[in-house]
């Protein structure tokens, strides 16, 4: 054994529904955890310190930004990536209202929102803004990101 393979610490935590058991150091970053040893690129870094939301991720159906969470502070935790994600109710409200522009903060967004249908189903116009401030999109594509939202949150007719 190695001195590095003794600074290494095991972690086990559930990704998308799938049981993970890894190895990591005490300062590793979940999101580069995420994208470096689970091959799950959708997660994105933007700021580095949780201002952007790109890294945005759910653990225990919270919305968190990954960027700021140890991986050793994920053991045991049941977390949910956009690849998770994949055709929620959401991610189609974002593709049907056009909600993206180049694409890169949309995963944050989508992981977002499917927190704030977590936590408030029933959220009202009011809600959704002040939960949609958590992310930035520098393309400005923010009326059609709203409006992919408020759609989630509408009754079907």
């Amino acid at each position: 054994m190695t001195l590095r393979d003794s600074a290494m610490y095991p972690v086990e935590f559930e990704v998308n529904g799938e049981k993970r058991m890894i190895r990591v150091r005490a300062a590793d970053i979940l999101l580069y955890t995420l994208r470096d040893n689970l091959g799950l690129t959708g997660s994105k870094s933007g700021c580095g310190n949780g201002d952007c939301g790109t890294c945005t991720i759910l653990v225990e159906g919270l919305p968190m930004k990954s960027c700021l969470i140890l991986t050793v502070e994920a053991s045991g935790k049941q977390i949910i990536t956009i690849e998770g994600l994949l055709n929620s109710p959401v991610q189609n409200a974002f593709v049907q209202n056009q909600a993206f522009q180049c694409g890169y903060c949309t995963p944050g967004f989508i992981v977002n929102c499917e927190g704030l249908r977590n936590m408030l189903p029933y959220a009202d116009e009011g809600t959704i803004r002040v939960w949609l401030e958590s992310n930035i999109c520098r393309c400005t594509s923010y009326e059609e990101i709203h409006n992919a939202v408020k759609d989630v949150f509408t009754p079907k007719k």
